[in-house]
């Protein structure tokens, strides 16, 4: 008895059926085409990738994705979401009379590539050049529209020789607060010499040393290197920004203890800009919670600076609550801050209790073992609410100077030396890490508000804080000034005048924000165009000398310690070859031998312009020309401080990436290098594309490949397993590639499902059994244009009928505001609405209709689209077709439901006139029988009318 394959049968009965195979074919044959033609370069105005005047003469269109790390292991379908997204609203763009520029480049500097080369001994940039080009063909086979003449890497020194250049413009700058922008460092080097500005330290800028002018310089200058806690990481042999080191003080990758160490590195001066950063986020149309991240890391905060005196000396605080001054019975200062050492008494002084001394014979041994103990922690960890609060005395005190009071001096890990000036006042009465501070050691607690919750004034009864905001000021006044009975914003106003006229103090404004930590010991990252001269002077290398290119080393690692080593320090694998790091210049003074930097830039440098570089990507004389960032990125209405019309990525790179590239951007616009003081107008993050984790008995994941669904559960060899919804990747097991999708449905299909599966800025989870509807869409689509048996085109060159007109114009019009707003899977709902209505109609589609619905289509699935149209007789490419536009006649309903209401239920429905007016509806509804007979005689009181799709009757 023989068998039959129905699926192979169904194909022989229709040789020309929309199949995977041919989606492989089509796809294939108009990626290639595409290629070819050019047919997604977008011209600039000028330069070698100017093109025709017509297209650039259209509105432009500049639309970005963040770009990718090119990973080893390649994609998943998780990771083209974004991109597919920018894609389907680049093509709707240039069908809507736009010139788009729309391309990808790769973040390729990443510490994976350098760990691999550590293990291995392979160049960094030999993986990571193999990761791109497998990238590069995966992204391809998904139809993405970019103009590939502009794509780079950020390994390209092509490209990091103007990475390079940025970090010059910006070390040789300065911030004039007058001026309130970025300056030449010259400009401010010729007011000292001139006089016109006192140089720091009272003595004449032609007396000054060259190492003593470039201290002086170093402390205005936008790029510098400075001596300053950082987080330093044996185990990694390296430092690591805040943003890279967990909760618990560990590193976020490779999980090793982290400790504060002071070391010299390079530091942005991101700080001169955080008024600006703040202030411009109001003109950016960016999601709420990015906007609302990037504040809140910014923390901008009014108060004011108080000194308070000790041995002769100041210790300045500061403080956003001046008007509890009268309530500081003790002050604390970071483990870290400069002056500890210097008001550490050798002995304690008499009386000192116990408690204080955490045990220790003197307060040296007492501030030295606390140190320690602070250092292994991070700050998230020092500042942890629920933590026991600790510290010890100093065995100094200072002085309140609003009431003479002398207060114990102690450090504590809670303040932390990179927020404010490392010093606080502490108001236990009002502070709740005060409060418990001031329990645990038996300090003080003076009450200096008008408590409103019934607990009264005597603070020894209390359980906690009082910090309200409303009450009323007491106990606090002296000979001088009184702000009993204030309310907090008059006493702030009042307790601050007096501090300015008394010379203790003065309002102020302070930022959470912290300067930029640039310096990574590192191999694998742009190396700093600094040399140093016998002197340990930095100078900055000539233009002419960049790129700085990376050496060869014979260790890639920097040298690594024991995690738990705490007093190592970094050094570095460019250090190690003297050949490189020992050269003879000419600076312009003629030939000198010098010391390289050694450190590398991180990361995040490589990302902070790369929006520029697609502008002009083969320009090597100067960053950008003008006129091309003018065109595309320049100020414009909608746009006042200019940036890319369109930057989709994800949510993660809030505090880091967009604030970084938001601070290049402003020193490159304050030092004329370009038009736009923002780099990104218009921010959108999508959501995650999630799968289900599977995980044994021990909490490792199972292949979700090779899960068993049965009984109820989930079993993996025999064993049951527990699933949970989570990320998906290669380290999970439940990774899906692009391409085992691709193979058995098509790109067209992959993008459709990724856009139809919810609304883009939702995470959702992946089910690779749902894709098979889009599958269907596009076979349904394929069967209204062309005959499965004979392939020829079915359509006919007859007028639509009003019921197909009205479907089809509704669908233009719904898709194109969906594909406008980023509404995907709604403008996908309404194309198949369209095309179901088509095929249950059973005749031959109108070529008018098939043609519009094949164009509705390009942007989604542009493959089986452009096939379409050239089966229907066109030569040119579906992507540079007009996007059908709606007629509104047929958008409108020929008639809707009005409801009719008596005393809140309703009587009537009746179908009315989209048109109709309230009068004329008022007339209809009380004239129809079942209203009439509702009333039964009564008279009327009121008609609230809202046509055409209420009436609501009052009756008398």
């Amino acid at each position: 008895m023989s068998e039959t394959n129905p699926a192979a049968t169904a194909e022989v009965a229709a040789p020309h059926r929309y199949t995977a195979a041919m989606a492989a074919e089509i796809e294939a044959r108009w990626q290639d085409f595409w290629d070819a033609e050019g047919t997604y370069a977008a011209p600039n105005p000028t330069g070698d990738l100017a093109g025709d005047p017509a297209v650039v003469a259209r509105p432009e269109k500049f639309i970005m994705d963040m770009f990718p790390y090119p990973s080893g292991a390649g994609l998943h379908v998780g990771h083209p979401l974004g991109y597919i997204a920018t894609d389907v609203f680049a093509r709707y763009q240039r069908m809507t009379g736009h010139n788009v520029l729309h391309t990808l480049g790769f973040d390729a500097f990443g510490l994976p590539a350098e760990q691999h080369a550590v293990q291995t001994g392979e160049h960094p940039r030999v993986t990571t050049e193999a990761a791109i080009a497998n990238m590069k063909s995966q992204l391809r086979r998904l139809g993405l529209g970019h103009d590939k003449r502009r794509s780079f890497a950020t390994i390209d020194p092509d490209y990091y020789k103007w990475t390079q250049w940025i970090f010059l413009q910006i070390f040789d700058s300065w911030y004039d607060d007058e001026a309130d922008k970025a300056r030449p460092i010259s400009e401010l080097i010729a007011q000292f010499e001139s006089g016109e500005r006192g140089v720091p330290g009272g003595r004449p800028w032609n007396e000054l040393s060259g190492a003593e002018r470039a201290d002086v310089l170093g402390g205005y200058r936008l790029a510098y290197a400075s001596d300053s806690p950082v987080n330093w990481c044996p185990g990694l042999g390296t430092v690591l920004a805040n943003e890279e080191v967990t909760a618990d003080g560990r590193s976020e990758r490779g999980n090793f203890p982290v400790f504060k160490a002071k070391l010299r590195q390079w530091n942005m001066r991101i700080t001169a800009y955080a008024d600006r950063l703040l202030d411009d986020l109001d003109a950016l149309d960016w999601p709420e919670a990015i906007k609302l991240q990037q504040r809140n890391w910014i923390g901008r905060s009014e108060g004011a600076r108080v000194r308070f005196p000790i041995d002769g000396e100041d210790i300045t605080v500061f403080t956003t609550r001046p008007d509890t001054l009268f309530g500081a019975t003790y002050m604390v200062l970071a483990p870290e801050h400069p002056l500890v050492d210097k008001f550490t008494p050798d002995t304690w002084p008499e009386g000192t209790r116990d408690a204080w001394t955490g045990g220790h014979a003197s307060p040296a041994e007492a501030v030295a073992a606390y140190r320690a103990q602070a250092a292994s922690k991070s700050d998230v960890e020092r500042q942890a609410e629920a933590k026991d609060k600790t510290g010890v005395f100093i065995g100094a005190h200072a002085t309140n100077p609003v009431n003479g009071e002398r207060i114990p001096v102690f450090i504590a890990d809670y303040v932390l030396m990179g927020y404010g000036t490392g010093a606080i006042m502490a108001v236990p009465a009002g502070d709740q890490r005060d409060f418990e501070f001031a329990r645990a050691f038996e300090l003080p607690i003076t009450c200096i508000v008008e408590t409103t919750d019934g607990r009264g004034t005597d603070t020894s009864t209390w359980e906690n804080a009082f910090g309200s905001y409303d009450a009323k000021i007491i106990n606090s006044s002296n000979d001088d000034i009184s702000l009993d009975g204030l309310a907090v914003a008059d006493a702030k106003a009042r307790v601050t005048e007096w501090l300015e006229r008394k010379g203790i103090g003065e309002g102020t404004v302070n930022f959470r924000l912290r300067d930029w930590l640039f310096s990574r010991q590192r191999y694998w990252g742009e190396p700093f165009p600094i040399v140093y001269d016998e002197d340990g002077v930095a100078h900055a290398l000539p233009a002419s000398m960049l790129p700085l290119e990376l050496p060869e080393v014979e260790d890639y690692s920097p040298r690594t310690f024991d995690p738990d080593d705490a007093d190592s320090r970094p050094e570095t694998p460019l250090s190690r070859n003297e050949d490189w790091v020992h050269v003879t210049l000419d600076l312009g003074d003629g030939p000198k031998r010098y010391r390289r930097e050694t450190n590398t830039m991180p990361n995040w440098a490589g990302s902070c312009w790369y929006e520029l570089r697609y502008l002009d990507p083969h320009n090597s004389e100067r960053l950008v020309d003008p006129e091309i960032e003018r065109y595309w990125m320049g100020p414009r209405e909608d746009a006042p401080l200019g940036g890319v019309d369109l930057y989709v990525g994800g949510a993660e790179h809030a505090v880091l990436h967009l604030l970084y590239a938001r601070f290049w951007s402003k020193v490159l616009f304050d030092l004329g290098h370009v038009s736009s003081a923002e780099p990104f107008h218009k921010l959108f993050n999508q959501g995650m594309i999630q799968a289900y984790v599977y995980r044994d008995s021990r909490g490792f994941p199972a292949p979700a490949a090779e899960i068993e669904e049965r009984d109820g559960g989930f079993w993996y060899a025999g064993e049951p397993v527990r699933r949970e919804m989570g990320k998906m990747g290669k380290s999970l097991k439940n990774a899906v590639t692009p391409e085992a999708i691709c193979a058995e449905y098509g790109a067209d299909t992959l993008r459709l499902y990724e856009m139809a599966m919810g609304p883009l800025d939702v995470s959702r989870p992946w089910d690779t059994r749902a894709v098979v509807g889009q599958y269907r869409l596009l076979q349904r689509l394929w069967r209204n244009v062309v005959d499965e048996a004979t392939g020829e085109v079915t359509v006919v060159d007859t007028e639509p009928d009003e019921t197909t007109l009205r479907a089809l114009h509704k669908a233009i019009d719904g898709v194109r505001q969906d594909l406008e707003g980023l509404r995907f899977n709604t403008a996908i709902a309404k194309i198949t609405e369209l095309n179901n209505h088509l095929t249950k109609a059973g005749a031959p589609v109108p070529r008018t209709v098939a043609e519009d619905l094949v164009l509705l289509v390009a942007p989604l699935a542009p493959h089986i689209a452009e096939e379409l149209w050239r089966k229907l007789g066109h030569t040119d490419s579906v992507v540079h077709q007009d996007l059908p536009v709606a007629d509104p006649a047929y958008v409108v309903d020929e008639s809707v439901t009005c409801v009719v209401q008596i005393k809140g239920k309703v009587k009537a429905r009746l179908e009315v006139s989209p048109a109709i007016s309230d009068e004329e509806l008022e007339k209809v509804a009380l004239a129809d029988e079942n209203v009439v007979k509702a009333l039964g005689g009564a008279g009327i009181r009121k008609v609230i009318v809202r046509a055409p799709k209420l009436v609501n009757i009052v009756p008398a």
